[in-house]
């Protein structure tokens, strides 16, 4: 996806913070922390991927569903690539 490389940066800058989270729950069973930090820390974790998945949701479907230009076809495809990855999210 060319579109996501004006965003490369912050994207990634959340994909390494996400990497630093995972550790940090990795860390903590390592070191039998307490299993209420522990969920912090995973909820923190499911946050911050929600977040990411969110920002890459909104820019598909502004770049492959709602331009303006598009055909039908491409507007389609968008569409059931963005379907795809919600009913893989929902289960």
């Amino acid at each position: 996806m060319g579109h996501l490389t004006e965003q490369k940066g912050d994207l990634l800058a959340r994909v390494k913070r996400i990497a630093g989270q995972v550790s940090a729950v990795e860390r903590g069973l390592e070191r039998d922390a307490n299993c209420a930090d522990i969920l912090h820390l995973v909820a923190a974790v499911r946050g911050a991927v929600n977040g990411l998945l969110d920002e890459i949701v909104i820019d598909h479907l502004q770049e492959h569903v709602a331009k303006a230009g598009l055909s039908d076809a491409e507007r389609a495809k968008g569409a059931d690539e963005l379907m795809t990855v919600i009913r893989r999210y929902v289960k």
